[in-house]
C-alpha cells in the first residue's frame, strides 16, 4: 500500500515536471519577470500559470473541461484570444530589453495575472486537461512496468500507479511547484554571474511570446494545430 501511493505520488510529481518544464510562453513569462525583477517575481508568475492549471483541474472534476471537446470553436476563440494576449505581452516584454539596457526602472510587474491569463487561454495547457489531465484524474489503476517488453510480466505489479487518486494529484502540483521555485531561482543566478544576461533572456522572452502569439492566432482562424 505504502509503495503503491509513493508510485502515485513519483509519477504525479514526474507528470507536474512534465507540465511545467517544456519551453513555452509561461516559462518565458516567468524567465522575463526572473531575470528583470527577481526570483519573487518569476515565483509569482509561476503561480499564475499554476492557478490557470488549479482552475482546469477544478473545471475537469466538475466535467465542464468536456464542453470545450463539444464545441470547437470555443477553443478556437480561446486560442485566438490567447494569440493577441500574447503578443501584446511579447511587446511589453521588449520594452523591458530597452528599459534594462537603458538602465531604467523597469516596475513592479504583472508576472502574475500574465501569466494566469495566458495559461488559461494557452491551447497546449487546454489540451493537456483535456486528455492526460482527464486521464489522470478517472479512477483506474496502471501497473507501469507490466508495459516493458521482456521484463514486463515479471515486474508486473511491483509498480502501480492509481489514477484518480489523492497521491497523484497531490505530485503533480508539487511538480509544478518545485519547477515554478527553481526555473526562476536558477535564471536569477546565472543573471548575476552575467549581467549582460539578462536583457538577453529578456529579448528570448519576448521573440517566444511573439513567436507563439502569431503561432496561436494562425490556430485560432484556421485551426492548423
Amino acid at each position: 500500500m505504502v509503495l503503491e501511493v509513493f508510485a502515485s505520488l513519483a509519477a504525479g510529481l514526474l507528470f507536474g515536471l512534465a507540465l511545467a518544464a517544456p519551453p513555452g510562453p509561461m516559462n518565458a513569462v516567468i524567465a522575463e519577470e526572473s531575470v528583470v525583477r527577481g526570483w519573487p517575481a518569476g515565483f509569482r508568475a509561476g503561480l499564475g500559470a499554476m492557478s490557470a492549471d488549479i482552475v482546469f483541474f477544478s473545471l475537469a472534476l466538475a466535467g465542464l473541461v468536456t464542453v470545450v471537446k463539444r464545441y470547437p470553436g470555443l477553443r478556437g476563440v480561446m486560442v485566438t484570444v490567447g494569440g493577441l494576449l500574447m503578443l501584446y505581452f511579447a511587446v511589453d516584454a521588449a520594452r523591458s530589453v530597452g528599459d534594462t539596457l537603458a538602465g531604467a526602472e523597469t516596475g513592479g510587474g504583472r508576472g502574475f495575472s500574465k501569466a494566469f491569463v495566458l495559461g488559461l487561454s494557452n491551447p497546449y495547457q487546454i489540451l493537456f486537461w483535456l486528455t492526460v489531465g482527464v486521464g489522470l484524474l478517472d479512477p483506474g489503476q496502471l501497473d507501469v512496468l507490466a508495459r516493458l517488453p521482456a521484463v514486463g510480466d515479471t515486474l508486473a505489479g511491483a509498480v502501480v500507479v492509481h489514477t484518480g487518486s489523492v497521491a497523484l494529484v497531490v505530485g503533480l502540483f508539487v511538480g509544478v511547484l518545485l519547477w515554478i521555485a527553481v526555473f526562476p531561482a536558477a535564471l536569477v543566478v546565472a543573471g548575476r554571474r552575467i549581467e549582460a544576461a539578462v536583457p538577453v533572456v529578456a529579448g528570448i522572452s519576448a521573440l517566444v511570446l511573439g513567436g507563439f502569439g502569431v503561432l496561436f492566432l494562425w490556430d485560432g482562424l484556421f485551426g492548423v494545430l
